[in-house]
């Protein structure tokens, strides 16, 4: 829609950091009318400063077409609009800048998303601007280190409701202005409007708001009050660890359609995907992971909108510490005392997986030369790897000196932005040490560490000496603990510190044979695990009564790793899961086993999906009637099960006591069936008349992208290339490959290299990215030579080296471990063993 030449620019650090030298703003008023339905009526005022008058500037202004410009009174040609850069010369000490445009409404998740409901008709907007999309809303200086207080003012249908990040009030009928919040940076702005439906409460004095479509009103109702409940639970403990109060005039949190993320945390008014509404029952998994979210975000509050990063190299300034916050607050709170065991397994696993990658790099970087090459740092090296990193840092320099400098930091930087290295001064200033080493280890440099053991043993199976040995580059400090879990039940754990290749240990000897040697105990520290050969001897008997949520955690982690790296055989640890997975007590980490031995090994033909179904019967057999465990293992049954239970259930027959079949459990019931080639087109035409929802459509495309049909696979590659709805293409790509659909799937690995482009291309970023990682064809070898080729392109796009090269990777991991185990898996043609499904 941009009435300029040019593609859009990617702004350079470089860029950023003149215009930061040289501008500053004082405020933005922005008004906007979204009456129309295709675009919206967006106005902006900008006032600033120049330090050196007479210098030439830009503003950004992304996809909009320009009406109306003028510079100090000044009209601007609005032909001059660059892509997405208007000029801006001959600059005063104060200048006033004055923009018009009409700018369309976003279906793919970017600027103003604009979602008509389904169920009911109603239209629903958000803004959504990370990481440079405020251009897409409003005229502005779209970096994060030029923050303004954004007045916003808002014309909309007269039944609407419209929220802003900061408290505002209709002022006339459709009329609304909102107050001035404190000093933002752009990237943080956003609106709601539409006819929402609204919670409200109070707690310790500030205002809180609950929002969401009309149509999810009864779901929001029944869990209001345990929402209002932990956001009240976070921000008591956020003003005692922080002893600075929460710095907004209101917290709102809104649960958005078609939201391609978790989700976002601008200032006041944060918006979550609507999938944390649940439909009925719950998980406790699926509750202590909203939770920790929420508390994420609310972390964010002190982390990235009171103290705001200055570029995007210190994305991890933000990520790092609201994850690591969130998992802290919900163990800290008491409302799931087992949060980092779900953080070990899933979480701090996802930082390692990354940090294998050929895309891996240090926690904060200072390569991150322009907006582009940014949005790829989202990732879990930023959020996972650094929450681990602080933890070691609070255990470093003790949690009391941790907390006393973060307090400092947000004194010295509120409303202001800051640096890795401002951190890391106010930390040592407060610890008294130079924190420098400490960083350039845990901080500037990449990969894991390996932590082994190294035991020697007498005839009889005791243990005689324990050293621990660490491998990697660099060395670094880990301060942890060595635990002995006995066949009885007993307990030994001595800490350690190993800042060297390796150190002995005593304590142990006498250790009778059967025990488990965990390294690593607690989590406390960032590094991969083994078991010696003992161990894993014993798990069987020692792992189905272990206590300890985190050790079983680290545990089934360290077992997990050791098969992803041909260390352990497929078969050993199938057998361990049958011994020891249908007594394991939480939700999260049964999850997280469950989907490793499903997705990594029996989609990939190493393991057989029959013992899989009977691990999940088991624990389903043991679960409490209408209870979120019973839910949790009737899912986990449904993604394994053969054709015959599946039908059944769906049919509302022989189901568990308490179990009720819901639309989200129809439907995965659906997709297996799917899958299998046993339901088609019509069985799926009906589900989506009885769930007429955006969740609905979204699952209805998952379950057509895994039909095993020519014409099925067809029409799900142009909607993953296409479809600019960011949720419906994701859940095509996630469901378009499918072991043993080989002879349909098979035109589609070339085409994949041919389309990625466009695949990425069009869509807001994270989403793009999405859709590219899910739909890499990662069960065929032959894609390897195809990726290579395009990697060897000088002129590929980054975020598709990125995402092609970590692609290739995992599928050549895959490949070689397929290729070490007999049978036709050695055969090079299919990268694994065609899978038995059961049909």
């Amino acid at each position: 829609m941009t009435n300029a030449a040019g593609a859009s620019h990617s702004l350079t650090r470089a860029e950023a950091e003149r215009r930061a030298r040289l501008l500053r703003v004082r405020a933005y008023a922005v008004d906007l009318d979204v009456t129309g339905d295709t675009d919206y009526d967006t106005a902006t005022v900008v006032d600033f400063a120049c330090t050196e008058p007479g210098a030439d500037t830009f503003v950004e202004l992304k996809g909009a077409r320009l009406v109306k410009a003028v510079l100090n009174g000044q009209p601007l040609d609005p032909a001059r609009l660059d892509g997405n850069r208007l000029p801006l010369t001959g600059l005063r000490a104060e200048n006033r800048l004055e923009v018009e445009a009409v700018a369309p409404y976003s279906h793919g998740g970017e600027g103003i998303h604009r979602f008509t409901d389904p169920e009911d008709g109603e239209v629903y907007l958000y803004g959504q601007a990370p990481l440079d999309d405020a251009q897409r809303i409003f005229a502005c200086f779209d970096q994060p280190d030029l923050k303004a207080p954004i007045t916003l003012r808002v014309t909309a249908p007269p039944q609407w409701t419209v929220r802003g990040n900061a408290a505002g009030a209709r002022v006339a009928p459709g009329r609304w202005e909102f107050e001035a919040p404190p000093p933002l940076s752009t990237y943080l702005f956003s609106l709601l409007a539409g006819p929402w439906h609204v919670r409200a409460a109070e707690h310790d004095g500030i205002p809180l708001g609950l929002l969401c479509r009309r149509s999810l009103a009864p779901r929001l109702d029944a869990d209001a009050e345990e929402l209002f409940s932990a956001t009240a639970a976070a921000f008591d403990r956020y003003h005692a660890l922080f002893g600075v109060r929460y710095p907004f005039t209101k917290y709102d949190q809104s649960f958005v359609p078609e939201f391609s993320g978790g989700a976002v945390e601008n200032p006041g008014l944060v918006n979550f995907r609507e999938e944390f509404l649940f439909r009925a029952v719950a998980t406790g998994s699926e509750r202590r992971r909203r939770f920790v979210v929420m508390a994420h975000e609310l972390a964010h509050m002190w982390f990235g909108d009171l103290v705001a990063l200055r570029w995007w190299d210190d994305i991890w300034l933000n990520e790092a510490f609201a994850e690591y916050m969130g998992w802290r607050v919900a163990g800290e709170t008491g409302r799931h005392p087992a949060a980092l065991a779900d953080f070990a397994i899933w979480r701090e696993r996802w930082g390692h997986l990354a940090d294998e990658r050929p895309s891996t790099h240090p926690v904060a970087p200072d390569d991150v030369t322009d907006t582009a090459l940014a949005m790829l740092n989202f990732d879990g090296i930023s959020y996972a790897k650094g929450a681990a990193a602080l933890r070691q840092l609070s255990a470093l320099i003790g949690d009391d000196v941790f907390l006393t400098g973060l307090r400092a930091y947000f004194d010295r930087f509120r409303f202001a932005n800051a640096t890795l290295a401002d951190l890391l001064a106010v930390l040592g200033e407060t610890a008294g040490r130079d924190l420098t080493g400490w960083a350039e280890l845990w901080l500037r440099s990449t990969g894991a560490n390996t932590l082994r053991p190294v035991v020697t043993r007498a005839a009889d199976g005791t243990l005689e000496t324990l050293a621990v040995e660490q491998s990697g580059r660099p060395v670094r400090p880990h301060s942890t603990a060595v635990a002995a879990y006995a066949s009885d039940g007993s307990v030994r754990r001595v800490p350690f510190t190993l800042d060297r290749d390796a150190v002995p240990l005593d304590g142990f000897a006498g250790s009778p044979t059967g025990t488990v040697l965990l390294l690593n105990d607690g989590a406390a520290t960032y590094a991969k695990v083994r078991l010696d050969d003992g161990s894993r001897a014993a798990l069987p008997a020692v792992l189905p009564d272990l206590d300890d949520a985190l050790a079983r955690a680290v545990i089934w982690t360290a077992v997990i790793d050791a098969v992803r790296d041909a260390l352990m055989p497929p078969a050993e640890f199938l057998a361990l899961l049958v011994a020891a997975l249908p007594a394991e007590r939480e939700e999260g980490v049964f999850d997280e086993v469950l989907a490793f031995a499903r997705d990594g090994l029996a989609r990939r033909g190493l393991i057989p999906f029959a013992p899989l179904a009977g691990v999940c019967a088991t624990a389903l057999a043991d679960a409490a009637p209408a209870s979120g465990r019973q839910l949790t293992m009737a899912r986990a049954l449904v993604s394994v099960a053969d054709a015959g239970v599946l039908r059944s259930w769906l049919a509302g027959q022989d189901l568990p006591d308490g179990l009720t079949v819901d639309a989200g459990l129809r439907w995965a019931l659906l997709l297996r069936l799917a899958v299998l080639g046993a339901a088609g087109e019509d069985d799926i035409a009906v589900e989506e008349l009885r769930d007429p929802s955006a969740a609905g459509a979204e699952r209805a495309a998952a379950c057509r992208a895994a039909l095993p049909t020519a014409a099925a696979k067809a029409k799900a590659w142009d909607v993953l290339v296409g479809d600019e709805r960011p949720r419906i293409a994701m859940a095509t790509a996630a469901n378009f490959w499918q072991p043993g659909q080989e002879p349909l799937t098979d035109p589609y690995v070339e085409r994949y290299f041919a389309d990625v482009p466009a695949i990425l291309g069009g869509r807001y970023a994270l989403a793009g990215l999405q859709v590219v990682r899910f739909s890499f064809p990662q069960y065929d070898s032959r894609a390897l030579p195809l990726a290579d080729a395009m990697l060897a392109r000088a002129d590929l796009d980054p975020s598709l080296r990125r995402e092609i090269g970590d692609g290739a990777d995992e599928l050549r991991r895959w490949t070689r471990l397929g290729e070490m185990l007999p049978g036709p898996s050695s055969k090079p043609r299919i990268a694994v063993r065609r899978v038995d499904e059961g049909r």
